[in-house]
């Protein structure tokens, strides 16, 4: 795809996504006339219908006419789509969402946010903190922000382009940052990479395509990461790369209103980059502070009215799905909330994580006072085959290693909101540990990257 001077007619097959919804966004922000379908209605796709793009629910052949000039697809949408069939017989071209997006990192100053956890809430950071600083960016992120009119995406009047580089299925690869930052490596998406290893030359590959010139900056505390110290200087010596390893700054501990380690980690990153392309530091700092946090990252919701007297539950939506997500959080919750009773309900992402990461989910809720397990969200075309591994074996698994009745699996049936009220109330009541918390105060944490947040919507209203 080159760039387009001339309006063209645009459809988006798995427009619902958080990624290809701010995409969509940007070609429309563009002038050009767009549409999409997605298998179910969503607040996303409400979201986008009202902003003038025709959407479509279902995937059907008839929804592709031969006006539409291009399609940019979901990853998770499969060959056998019938909208990608009805493309290829009329010869419309057809580009992946990293694909596209890689087209426009060739034609922006791009920074691109890199690692296995924490890329939005960097991302979004960072941006805030160029807009602060008045470099005006274009923003592609996998969240909403309250600065972005509670938008994935920003249109800026600079030739910066700040985006989210996933490592599912190699997208990232796609991408021609001039600078990027990497938070992390951990085991993830281990039904496509297989084993770490594998993970690690990916991200390898990753760093080679920064342009020749650009920043690196790389986190130093993780272990995975700096464990490629030497291969990574020896990309940036060659692609004649600046490199900054940077480590946790207490000092950003006192200014950030977002609690957490894994957060000022992230931070830091960004003072880093920003530092990088000349921001002032007093002024990296001015917007870290004011940063209030991100749609579903540890973002609270409302309370909860309960039955039992004297009692307040507050209610925060979390989007953890990676063991190492959830303890980062989860000790978030912990670190704000010292003296509180903290549940945890979580609902796991795809069979195909829980089965490869049984062990590290079965050790990530520690922070939680109670656990309440829902079944596992199952995602289309990966999630196919049968699986012995589900959401009551890691109850059982979590309760032998905590020892504690404070675990309970909740299965479909009793997903509505009124039956999970309920048991969150018998746990609270129930439990043995009740005389152990301070006050009456209680937190409840909805956890997970399924639909997890439909049922947060109930509890609250």
């Amino acid at each position: 795809m080159t760039q387009m001077k001339k309006a063209i007619r645009i459809h988006f097959i798995g427009i619902g996504g958080i990624g290809v919804s701010a995409l969509a966004r940007y070609f429309l922000s563009e002038g050009h006339k767009i549409s999409g379908s997605d298998a179910s209605r969503s607040e996303i796709t409400d979201e986008l219908k009202k902003e003038g793009i025709k959407i479509l629910i279902g995937h059907k052949a008839a929804n592709i006419f031969k006006s539409i000039d291009l399609i940019i697809h979901s990853a998770a949408v499969n060959k056998n789509n019938p909208e990608i069939g009805g493309a290829e017989k009329l010869g419309i071209p057809l580009q992946s969402y990293s694909q596209a997006l890689g087209e426009l990192t060739k034609q922006h100053k791009t920074i691109a946010v890199a690692g296995t956890c924490g890329k939005s809430t960097t991302t979004a950071m960072l941006s805030l903190v160029f807009a602060k600083a008045g470099l005006d960016p274009t923003v592609i992120i996998g969240t909403k922000l309250k600065e972005f009119g509670e938008k994935n995406f920003r249109k800026g009047k600079s030739d910066y382009l700040i985006i989210e580089a996933d490592e599912h299925f190699k997208s990232f690869l796609d991408y021609s940052p001039f600078a990027a930052i990497i938070t992390n490596i951990d085991r993830d998406h281990l039904d496509f990479y297989k084993n770490l290893n594998n993970l690690k030359k990916s991200f390898l590959d990753f760093i080679g395509n920064i342009c020749s010139g650009g920043v690196l900056v790389v986190n130093k505390d993780d272990k995975n990461l700096f464990g490629l110290k030497n291969k990574i200087q020896k990309i940036a010596k060659k692609n004649k790369l600046k490199i900054i390893w940077y480590g946790k700054e207490e000092k950003l501990k006192n200014i950030l209103k977002i609690p957490g380690k894994h957060n000022v980690s992230n931070a830091t990153a960004v003072l880093e980059m920003a530092k990088a392309v000349g921001v002032k530091e007093k002024v990296i700092l001015r917007a870290l502070s004011e940063y209030r946090g991100a749609w579903r990252r540890m973002e609270y919701r409302g309370n909860l009215k309960s039955q039992i007297s004297n009692l307040k539950i507050s209610v925060y939506d979390d989007y953890a799905h990676h063991p190492s997500k959830i303890k980062a959080a989860l000790a978030g919750f912990r670190e704000k909330y010292p003296k509180s009773r903290i549940i945890c309900v979580f609902q796991p992402h795809q069979l195909q994580r829980l089965k490869y990461l049984f062990k590290e989910f079965s050790e990530s809720f520690n922070d939680a006072d109670d656990l309440i397990l829902l079944d596992v969200y199952k995602v289309k075309g990966r999630d196919e085959s049968p699986s012995k591994i589900n959401s009551q074996k890691l109850a059982e698994a979590i309760k032998r290693k905590k020892n504690s009745s404070e675990v309970l699996y909740l299965k479909s049936a009793g997903w509505r909101e009124n039956n999970l009220k309920k048991e969150i109330e018998n746990i609270i009541r129930n439990s043995r540990h009740s005389h152990t918390f301070a006050d009456s105060y209680h937190v409840i944490v909805m956890m997970g990257a399924g639909d997890i947040y439909k049922l947060t919507d109930k509890l609250i209203k």
